[in-house]
């Protein structure tokens, strides 16, 4: 069997490499390479049906990328909320740690698009060790979130040097690895790496699979390696045109999911990237999955849809309209549309005296 190296090493990188097999004329694609990389490992690759299978969306390149007028680059305002180099401080308690520069495969929809796998993003020894410095200096942060890039495709020994480093600051709680190599790079979850991650508990992982078809005998094998070492998995999708913007399609990769052990976490509406506008769906359309998943299928396999707000107002939940009026009496509306109520409790007397005082002051 192929090492996850090897199989890294056999990624297509060029479009005419991958499109020859499928009879597609490579010409039109090689400049969207140019501005944007691209990378299918082998593994992936064989996941392909047909040309424009969410599979091959996900993965190959589309002149789509270049005719996107409409979206900016760093639409979350990543690099504003950076007060070093890699590292995004946006919400008060955690940061976002960008720890690895590549991916086991660039995905054509990648938020950080603008610079994941190119001359733009430089990560170096140097660069871990300031943002191990920035953390260690705020006590209020405790979650910290390793990402990239995808922090898998590190060397285990640097990925445990930088956790050794996060667990040697006293006020970081929780550690957090988000990647995609569970999904597109299993391989790469090999018994040396599981058993080095569980040394340092509580840490979570979330994967990002967005298509049933993703989920393999091989990713489900390297899901269920970090569940048994003690390791919560979630999964976050994003709501993307062509690959999972069908209700059916969603409701069965949320039930597929939770039957390898990965709880459904969110489904993002696609970011407003550059390169990435023909993947973007309505609002609605992301509120009728929600719909067509609560009531229909294990309350566990219903996350919650967000917007990652432009301007880097963070997430922000998005439900369909169940609450109807809000009073004495609180009218509900079902996953049927049917209409219930519910008699309101009274405050507490306390509260509303509180609540008194706060007016006058």
């Amino acid at each position: 069997m192929e090492t996850w190296q090897k199989l890294l090493q056999e990624s297509i990188t060029r479009p005419g490499d991958l499109t020859r097999r499928f009879g597609v004329d490579p010409r039109p694609l090689e400049q969207v390479a140019e501005a944007y990389p691209m990378r299918v490992n082998p593994y992936y690759l064989g996941l392909i049906k047909q040309v424009g299978d969410p599979i091959w969306r996900q993965a190959v390149p589309s002149e789509e990328e270049l005719q996107d007028s409409v979206c900016p680059a760093d639409p979350l305002e990543e690099e504003n909320q950076s007060p070093v180099p890699n590292l995004v401080h946006r919400y008060p308690d955690r940061v976002l740690f960008l720890v690895c520069s590549e991916c086991a495969m660039y995905c054509r929809f990648c938020t950080r698009k603008r610079k994941v796998g190119g001359e733009n993003m430089v990560i170096t020894r140097e660069t871990i060790e300031r943002g191990l410095d920035y953390i260690r200096s705020k006590p209020e942060i405790r979650d910290v979130i390793l990402s990239g890039g995808d922090p898998l495709l590190l060397s285990d020994e640097r990925l445990e040097w930088i956790l050794k480093g996060l667990r040697a600051i006293p006020s970081v709680e929780i550690i957090r690895i988000g990647t995609r190599v569970p999904v597109v790079l299993p391989q790469r979850i090999t018994p040396a790496l599981v058993r080095m991650l569980r040394k340092f508990h509580p840490l979570f992982l979330n994967t990002h699979f967005n298509h049933p078809d993703e989920i393999t005998e091989t990713s489900a094998k390297a899901c269920g390696r970090l569940a048994d070492a003690g390791i919560p998995l979630g999964n976050q999708s994003v709501l993307l045109r062509g690959v999972n913007d069908d209700p059916a399609v969603m409701k069965r990769l949320m039930q597929k999911l939770l039957s390898i052990r990965v709880k459904p976490y969110y489904i993002y509406q696609a970011d407003m990237v550059q390169g990435t506008d023909h993947f973007r769906t309505s609002v609605e359309e992301g509120i009728e999955i929600i719909r067509a998943l609560r009531g229909h299928t294990s309350g566990m396999g219903v996350p919650a849809f967000v917007i990652d707000a432009p301007g880097g107002g963070g997430k922000i939940p998005l439900l369909p309209d169940y609450l109807q009026s809000l009073g004495e009496q609180v009218v509900l509306k079902n996953y049927l549309g049917e209409s219930y109520t519910y008699l309101n409790a009274a405050r507490p007397v306390e509260t509303e005296r509180r609540s008194a005082v706060n007016d006058r002051d």
